[in-house]
């Protein structure tokens, strides 16, 4: 039986989770507040998780949907250069380490787009084997398209993965999906990591 110390895929978040980007989405979030009439704090509070039209939805449900699509490449946008501070999150180096030794297959699966997804990867010198983004599905997170069709590509049931993620609405998407979840900032999940770090242990351990 499998169990979160020993799936048959893990499946990464990439903000917030794999890569510490927290002060790039927070700068770009607060500036987008200010130009959308938006309270930044209360914009910062929706931040993280969902894709940029989803969120700029909720905070300004006024708009139609091709307002709402300007107003989320105008967030993108502010993101897309702002990369100066994005490294690898506290334990990823290890949890990859781990990964790599313990021959789990993994992907990446973010509400990000292509763009932002790979400068951000990049940035913190992070090559995923396969990379689900917001471009690639019909609806974003907490919908858990992205998750299926990450554990579809790797050819894993989705109640065999590991979902790894930040957020509520992405621990939902995993949820949704089937998987087993994992979740950092102390959220509900199947198992909760101080960093991940504390997934690396558990996998390597596993696997002796």
């Amino acid at each position: 039986m499998r169990s979160y110390s020993n799936p048959e895929a893990v499946l990464l978040d990439m903000d917030g989770t794999l890569v510490d980007s927290d002060g790039a989405v927070e700068r770009a979030w607060a500036a987008w507040a200010l130009e959308y009439g938006v309270d930044p704090a209360v914009a910062l509070e929706n931040a993280h998780g969902s894709p940029a039209s989803v969120t700029a939805a909720r905070l300004r449900p006024d708009l139609d949907a091709a307002q709402v699509e300007t107003a989320a490449q105008r967030q993108l946008k502010l993101q897309y250069d702002d990369l100066a501070d994005v490294v690898p999150a506290a334990g990823a180096e290890r949890l990859l380490a781990a990964l790599d030794r313990t021959a789990i297959p993994w992907a990446v699966v973010t509400s990000a787009d292509d763009r932002l997804a790979k400068a951000r990867l990049n940035a913190a010198g992070i090559r995923p084997p396969l990379l689900f983004t917001f471009e690639h599905v019909a609806h974003g997170k907490p919908d858990p398209e992205g998750y299926l069709l990450a554990a579809k590509a790797l050819g894993v049931d989705p109640a065999a993965c590991l979902v790894v993620e930040d957020s509520e609405p992405g621990l939902a998407a995993g949820r949704a999906a089937g998987a087993m979840t994992a979740s950092l900032r102390g959220l509900p999940a199947d198992v909760r990591l101080r960093d991940l770090g504390d997934l690396a242990e558990l996998l390597v351990h596993d696997d002796r």
